[in-house]
């Protein structure tokens, strides 16, 4: 019988372990061992918004992988721990994915915090592990065994650098929370302005539980500010943006691809109207040119999650697709579930197709994107249009 253990009603962590029968896989009771997938993620808490759409992909596509007869003729079991967004837990469930459960791979880490406290373990025990975070640290500099999914916050910073310079903006106000990525994403884009010709002035930060940001918004709007570049996710991003409004400020309001999920729009509101923010093509996909690779792949996504949940498919989400899907290709091609040669396979990656883009690792990019995987997007009548 399957057995699972929904860890998205669990305020605490809970394991989830997903083993279809043999009769729906087709193969006989005496199948080889399955493979075994880990995965912790912050499906409650305060980056629910993250963890909650990562972990219901995983469990749509472990089942339908298993439906059609698995990998190399094995099951796919998962087994999936909820954080709630600490990175304190987040090293324990990874020490226990390790040790105890001996996973073979680990598809997880909702965000950076969670997933640099793996990062050591990880390393040690000679496990690949697929981060879904955004930080560009995760991945820089290179480290043998891990690698990620999502865009980095550098990039992040460069798109909106280059469409702000395409409008004719040269100066920007940063604003920014005090998570992990918050922090990570500030430093990026303070490095990364000179090279796009960008003027900082004016440099300003939230706590995570300020619920008004109108004080610091004033002070960016007297800095000579010609655009203003919000670090953050979760609730600040929404509040920076309602304070934005209520303030009237004339400086066109920027975000990063932390927000990038209809939440982020239903919080803000109205005063979302003209947000700019780089996202993956996943929120567009309709949009998408019909000639566009990744047109099949983000609307067979959308389409399979949504009717599954009956929710708005986010790129959170698409981050857990695109990373249970390259550990997929990377068991195939190496025949085995063997560590090294998986590791392997995982960093020789060429031409993958997904939700964030086309992806090209190597031995020196562990994510394998770059800009064009970017889509500069902007919020009108309350939903995604795409820029470029």
């Amino acid at each position: 019988m399957s057995v699972v253990h929904c860890a998205r009603r669990l305020a605490r962590a809970a394991l989830v372990s997903l083993a279809l029968p043999a009769a729906l896989l087709g193969t006989p009771s005496v199948a080889q061992e399955p493979i075994r997938i880990g995965s912790f993620l912050s499906v409650t808490g305060p980056a629910s918004f993250l963890g909650d759409p990562e972990l219901k992909t995983l469990e749509m596509m472990v089942e339908k992988i298993n439906a059609g007869g698995g990998v190399l003729g094995r099951k796919l079991q998962l087994f999936a721990y909820d954080d709630a967004g600490s990175a304190e837990k987040a090293r324990t469930f990874a020490k226990r994915l390790l040790e105890q459960d001996q996973v073979d791979l680990i598809v997880g880490g909702s965000t950076t915090g969670a997933t640099m406290a793996a990062v050591p373990l990880v390393e040690q025990a000679g496990v690949p592990f697929i981060s879904l975070a955004g930080a560009v640290v995760i991945i820089e500099p290179v480290k043998k065994w891990v690698f990620k999914t999502p865009h980095t916050d550098r990039m992040a910073c460069e798109k909106i650098f280059v469409d702000m310079k395409a409008r004719g903006f040269t100066k920007v106000g940063p604003i920014s929370g005090s998570g992990g990525f918050d922090k990570s994403m500030r430093g990026q884009c303070l490095a990364a302005a000179p090279k796009y010709g960008i003027e900082v002035v004016g440099d300003e930060t939230y706590g995570a539980a300020d619920t008004d940001m109108t004080a610091q918004l004033t002070k960016l709007r007297a800095s000579g500010a010609q655009a203003v570049l919000n670090a953050g996710f979760g609730q600040g991003p929404a509040i920076v943006t309602r304070n934005h409004k209520q303030l009237g400020m004339t400086q066109p309001l920027y975000q990063s691809h932390g927000v990038a999920s209809k939440e982020y729009i239903r919080l803000a509101g109205d005063a979302a109207e003209g947000v700019r923010l780089p996202a993956a093509a996943l929120l567009v996909a309709d949009l998408l040119a019909a000639d566009d690779p990744q047109k099949p792949v983000v609307t067979a996504y959308r389409d399979g999650y949504e009717s599954r949940f009956k929710s708005e498919v986010s790129t959170f989400g698409g981050h857990a697709y695109d990373g249970l899907m390259l550990a997929v290709g990377a068991i195939n091609a190496a025949g085995s579930v063997d560590k090294e040669k998986v590791r392997s396979a995982l960093e020789a990656t060429r031409g993958y197709v997904g939700t964030g883009g086309v992806v090209n690792m190597s031995a020196t990019d562990h994510l394998g994107l770059d800009l064009s995987a970017f889509r500069m997007l902007e919020v009108r009548n309350g939903d995604w249009t795409l820029v470029d």
